[in-house]
């Protein structure tokens, strides 16, 4: 009796992680494509585009992002919304601490990841890659630093706005994925 049990346990563990690990290759080959998209086109841009005296146009937190936007397409916090807002509204948080404690790090970090977080759940933007959008502020280079509040338009709001179009563009090639997952711009995207 309590062998079966175990091997019924063992069975039904074995079929959750089989089943919770597996790997749709179509999923994963729409996810690459995505992610390869989004980053190389920022990548291409900063390196082609902007000298180096200009500002960068890669930050860490777009990594995060793409990991939602192109791997997590239905998740609340992969949406525009979230994507962009959470970005965006993170980077003024980060910018203007920066800006009134930009000496004592041990305050000013804690404080910039703090106070966007409270403001994303505010404004329902929630994009936990935000979190880090207003850390880098605070941390980043004397590069980003320097950038002050156009670190907002660039590379954050400009950045995010061309993972969105990719994300748009990428997730709507095959009938097995939509983004936005809201249905009134589903119709938009989508060919029937």
């Amino acid at each position: 009796m309590v062998k079966q049990k175990i091997n019924r346990s063992l069975r039904i563990t074995k079929y959750i992680l089989y089943k919770e690990t597996r790997l749709d290759l179509k999923e994963g080959f729409w996810s690459f494509l995505g992610a390869f998209v989004g980053i190389g086109l920022m990548a291409f841009i900063q390196s082609f585009y902007l000298s180096e005296l200009e500002n960068v146009f890669l930050i860490g937190s777009f990594g995060a992002s793409c990991v939602l936007i192109y791997g997590a397409v239905q998740s609340p916090l992969a949406q525009p919304r979230n994507l962009i807002g959470g970005h965006v509204l993170s980077a003024i948080v980060g910018v203007t601490i920066a800006n009134f404690i930009p000496t004592v790090i041990w305050i000013a970090a804690p404080l910039a990841v703090s106070f966007s977080i409270i403001l994303m759940q505010y404004t329902k933007t929630l994009h936990p890659p935000g979190g880090a959008t207003a850390l880098i502020a605070v941390i980043g280079t004397e590069k980003i630093r320097a950038l002050n509040y156009m670190y907002v338009l660039s590379p954050v709001l400009s950045g995010t706005l061309i993972l969105f179009i990719v994300a748009l563009i990428t997730n709507n090639m095959t009938n097995n994925r939509s983004y936005p997952t809201n249905k009134k711009y589903t119709r938009i995207f989508k060919r029937k």
